[in-house]
């Protein structure tokens, strides 16, 4: 059985929570449910230049909004709050002491410094990227103090991992050249060192860095784009992993029971909007009805369609009419503002194309149309198809126009089943403002 994990996270409050910090973080997290073990988060603020409280709290907001909670910090009020590292600075100094009276490292002024031994190698087997060795004498002594009293990054993760107890290190492949350094930190103090594990770099679909236009952005911004947290977890997940190839769309509790550290690979992964705009639209489409209507709502109100004016009923059911189309809630909610109000439609849609000579024809259609005593898609639809047959007219010659002036779109779910939807008399109302009934 795995033991148990203890593993962190521990982002610089100098920037919000980025796709890479998130992709670290998820991996972390999953690690940690896997084998039953905790997740704590760290705030590394020792920067004190760039470090800001408004950053730390929008790294908090965003690995909630993922769903990663952690399990253990200092209590704010019946939750824990994050570890930092500008309130350990006692435990960094007196380690740091202990070094300089064994003689492994000394003081420069008001710095501490390691000193690094010669002739040392240093190995180590890194779970993604398997042996690495470097030898000690291509480093320089390493800072450990800086003069204005602060530790280093390499030096206090090795002071924070070793005292929280940490199993893995679970981190981003540009890491990997700082490994060796803490290395001989965890040597020289006799602690036992942790297992490692370097995350592949994130690249854009061009194979070079993540650049902004690409998805280098913060996850929070995805909320607001209209993804989900869902989708976005399952798709991180996959960033440099897989859960086999005929399971892409996941739930966290899936991911959970399947994930594992050795199955992450070296090769740098891919951000490709197209596989997420994908994962989102397949977790969209298999909600719970009333979930979707939540997700959905808010983009109807910043459009200023009137949500109030229908049931809650009558909005769940017409997002199941949509039946999956859309790759965001904000997608969904603009394909789908017609079954909300019919200005959208007359902004779209004047009636223009429909010649004079064809409205004797379509009056004649929509007036028997109208006096069907069911006002069902399938006995729509049955009726349409037998009408254009009986009377020589091509069905897309009656149904485009009537597409046309219920959703003012070319394109949207089977017209019989938006005129259902509508209802008689809405539908009457929008064909008899084109004119389309005598």
């Amino acid at each position: 059985m795995t033991e148990k994990a203890r593993v962190r996270f521990a982002p610089s409050p100098t920037g919000a929570l980025h796709i890479g910090g998130g992709h670290t973080a998820l991996f972390n997290w999953l690690w940690a449910r896997h084998t039953g073990g905790s997740f704590i988060l760290r705030i590394e603020d020792t920067d004190r230049a760039r470090s800001t409280k408004e950053f730390e709290d929008t790294i908090m907001s965003g690995l909630e909004w993922l769903g990663l909670d952690w399990d253990e910090g200092p209590d704010r009020g019946g939750s824990y709050g994050p570890y930092r590292q500008s309130e350990r600075l006692d435990l960094y100094h007196d380690t740091a002491d202990r070094l300089v009276k064994e003689g492994k490292a000394y003081r420069e002024g008001d710095a501490v410094l390691f000193r690094v031994p010669p002739g040392i190698a240093l190995r180590f087997d890194d779970v993604v990227y398997g042996s690495i060795e470097m030898m000690s004498d291509t480093l320089k002594d390493v800072v450990m103090i800086k003069s204005d009293g602060m530790p280093t990054y390499n030096y206090a993760v090795v002071v924070d991992d070793h005292f929280m107890e940490i199993t893995h290190v679970i981190r981003g492949e540009d890491h990997i050249s700082n490994t060796p350094k803490q290395l001989l930190l965890y040597d020289a103090l006799e602690w036992e060192r942790p297992a490692f594990g370097h995350l592949p770099m994130i690249l854009g679909t061009d194979k070079k860095k993540l650049s902004k236009r690409q998805g280098a952005t913060s996850v929070y911004e995805y909320r607001d784009m209209g993804y989900m947290p869902d989708s976005m977890f399952n798709f991180l997940a996959l960033l440099g992993w897989s859960a086999g190839e005929e399971n892409e769309i996941f739930s966290r509790n899936e991911a959970v029971e399947i994930f594992e550290l050795s199955r992450v690979t070296k090769r740098p992964a891919v951000f490709d909007m197209d596989k997420l705009n994908f994962i989102n639209q397949e977790h969209i489409r298999r909600m719970d009805p009333f979930d979707r209507l939540a997700l959905v709502e808010p983009f109807w109100r910043e459009m200023n369609l009137p949500v109030d004016a229908h049931s809650r009923e009558y909005l769940a059911s017409s997002l199941d009419v949509l039946a999956g189309r859309g790759q965001t809630a904000k997608q969904v909610a603009g394909y789908s503002d017609y079954f909300l109000s019919f200005e959208p439609v007359k902004e779209r849609y004047d009636g223009s194309d429909v010649k004079k000579e064809q409205l004797p024809i379509l009056r004649r259609f929509y007036g028997e149309l109208f006096s069907l005593p069911e006002w069902k898609a399938s006995d729509l639809e049955t009726f349409t198809r037998e009408w254009s047959e009986r009377e020589g007219v091509k069905m897309k010659e009656i149904a485009m126009p009537f597409r046309m002036a219920l959703t003012g779109m070319k394109v949207s779910p089977g017209i019989f089943e938006v005129a259902e939807q509508l209802g008689r008399e809405e539908s009457r109302r929008r064909i008899a403002h084109f004119g389309f009934t005598g």
